[in-house]
């Protein structure tokens, strides 16, 4: 089966036990993949977030399905939360965020500036039939960055008095 085809079918399941899949993640070998699925629940908000029984749920409910992939091998199945600096990976991410502090790292420099920029998300629009990311920098300068140009893109957590 092809990995989006994988994917897809894990992010219903996740979907139906009421969560949503953040990201999927492979890495391992061959004969002893890993599967590193990343959840949160919709809407959520600080301290209204994934518990350590939901990631138990997706992960009991998520195996049977798992096992009947033959190509799977011996896999290994890792199920968190998406943590406080939460990944950006799909257009509802970057539309959910709007207004919180975000990092994008680029695959080159981004905007001119450099590999890394971080500033507050302002929107995701389309220009030229390409989908771009605009943020606003420190300096109040705002850039925008084709989105197929970020390598990973995730929020910034302050702790509090932290600036």
């Amino acid at each position: 089966m092809a990995d989006d085809a994988l994917e897809r079918e894990l992010e219903a399941q996740v979907e139906t036990l009421g969560y949503e899949l953040v990201e999927l993640e492979r890495s391992g070998s061959k004969s002893r993949p890993l599967l590193r699925l990343r959840i949160d629940v919709p809407d959520s908000g600080p301290g209204r977030g994934v518990t350590h029984e939901d990631c138990i749920r997706v992960t009991r409910a998520l195996r049977p399905v798992l096992d009947g992939h033959d190509e799977l091998g011996r896999y290994e199945l890792e199920v968190s939360s998406p943590g406080l600096e939460r990944p950006l990976v799909r257009r509802r991410d970057y539309e959910r965020f709007r207004g919180r502090e975000v990092a994008l790292r680029g695959k080159a420099p981004l905007a001119g500036r450099g590999r890394r920029l971080e500033g507050e998300l302002l929107d995701l629009c389309e220009r030229d039939g390409e989908e771009r990311v605009r943020i606003r920098l420190s300096d109040g300068g705002v850039v925008e960055v084709p989105r197929r140009e970020i390598a990973r893109a995730h929020l910034i957590y302050r702790w509090e008095g932290e600036r």
